[in-house]
């Protein structure tokens, strides 16, 4: 079955390509079939149509880091106005009580939150492992399975307690052999490097201020032997560097070449405090960063330097990190407020809301190191989303796709993942989403009581 998605009021493809009057995807195979130009109709025949007249067409939105448990401390008193290395150290004891059924509940509200607006592909860094909590990846894979995006899923660690003078406290780490055993049979069971995948795994040990050197070593090593990506955060804070120094006698870039991360198969959240000649050693090993405005702005971390890093040839993405340090998840707000953060730093014509639109399309795409997703384009996979204008707050608007951004486009009125509609006029097509706020809910107030 093929369908043509005609007539878009205006389209952004993150390619310069022309798909002004909409593409033809094919169901059976989940890609695109067809760019139809401006003014044109399909040059090959079609089954169905879909009338996308007065809506925007966009490759589905990428959200390169997040943390879905998260979810469930949101906007929680005794976190709120603390820094990021206080505002871990009070959650960190809340988090430690998680459950099987708290995760799943956690990561599929999320996973539904998310792709309401208008993202299908989500980096999950799930970073805490409690002994209550000794699967959580294959939790993680349940939950996705039920909303039907895309997920990489990350096996996180933490294996520095506050007793070898981590943050973490001790009820939330593992040992090395824990760590890199469950990372390994993970890999196995789930990851798919196949265009195309649905699922994939990468190894994430949570920061240099929670793991030990060589579980970092070893991480990159297990990684590199059965080719799934490495990821971490880094460069969040002042008080990271100050941390890396103390311990390690390096600025945090130092300390990951150090132990083997300097390499074109890593992409890291934040990326805030980098000087310009390491943005260039980076953008010379060919690592990618995610940018997570709203999470710097909450937590007063920084801004990060995207211009530069993009002209020394760092990929960057857009992520809309935890649900604790962002209180939603929703990637077209996230990409409003990556163009407003830049503003701060940047003149008002040197970051566009299309820069920012890339950045959260193939832009994160290429920092998962991923080439099937991303853009709209012949043979890329059918990830789509659709927006309508129709609010209060788009009247009077003149550019559709600017207005997108600068009014506050912030849920999708369709999407489709590997060419299936999993929503259409506004609505979910095969989820609850009531049955999943209630399970949310409950699971929210059993694990803060």
């Amino acid at each position: 079955m093929k369908v043509w998605i005609k007539h878009p009021l205006a389209t952004f493809t993150a390619n310069n390509q022309n798909a002004g009057n909409g593409v033809v995807i094919d169901e059976s195979s989940g890609k695109l079939t067809e760019l139809v130009p401006s003014g044109q109709s399909p040059k090959t025949p079609f089954d169905q149509s879909y009338d996308a007249s007065g809506q925007i067409l966009i490759p589905g939105l990428i959200n390169a880091h997040h943390h879905l448990y998260q979810t469930l401390t949101r906007a929680f008193p005794p976190a709120l106005n603390k820094k990021l290395f206080p505002w871990l150290q009070t959650l960190y004891p809340v988090w430690a009580k998680l459950k099987p059924e708290m995760l799943f509940n956690a990561t599929q509200l999320g996973l539904t939150e998310l792709l309401q607006s208008g993202c299908t592909t989500v980096a999950d860094h799930h970073d805490i492992c409690p002994g209550t909590l000794t699967e959580a990846i294959d939790i993680q894979v349940k939950a996705a399975d039920s909303v039907g995006g895309r997920v990489m899923l990350t096996r996180g660690s933490m294996s520095l307690g506050e007793k070898d003078g981590g943050l973490p406290p001790q009820s939330t780490v593992q040992t090395e052999t824990q760590i890199l055993n469950d990372s390994e049979r993970l890999i196995h069971r789930y990851h798919q490097p196949e265009e195309g995948a649905k699922i994939q795994i990468a190894l994430a040990p949570c920061s240099p201020f929670s793991v030990s050197t060589e579980l970092m070593k070893e991480t990159a090593g297990l990684a590199r032997k059965h080719s799934v990506r490495l990821h971490t955060h880094l460069a969040e804070t002042l008080d990271e560097d100050s941390f890396c120094i103390r311990r390690f006698g390096l600025r945090p870039l130092d300390y990951l070449e150090s132990v083997g991360w300097l390499a074109d198969d890593v992409w890291l959240a934040h990326g805030i405090h980098f000087n310009e000649d390491e943005i260039k050693r980076m953008g010379q090993a060919g690592l990618a960063v995610c940018h997570c405005p709203t999470s710097n702005m909450l937590l007063a971390s920084g801004v990060c330097r995207t211009k530069e890093l993009d002209s020394a040839g760092v990929h960057v993405g857009l992520g809309v990190d935890g649900s604790a340090s962002n209180d939603g998840s929703n990637m077209m707000q996230e990409v409003r407020q990556a163009l407003l953060i830049n503003r701060l730093r940047y003149a008002a014509d040197e970051v566009t809301h299309l820069d920012a639109l890339y950045w959260a399309t193939k832009g994160s795409a290429k920092a998962l190191g991923r080439e099937d997703i991303g853009e709209l384009a012949v043979g890329k996979q059918a990830d789509l989303a659709l927006f309508s204008l129709d609010e209060l707050r788009f009247s009077g608007s003149h550019d559709p796709l600017a207005a997108l951004v600068l009014c506050g486009g912030h849920k999708a009125a369709a999407v489709m993942c590997a060419g299936k509609w999993l929503i259409k006029n506004e609505a979910l097509l095969h989820l609850d989403q009531h049955a999943i706020m209630a399970a949310h809910q409950l699971s929210a107030k059993k694990l803060v009581s």
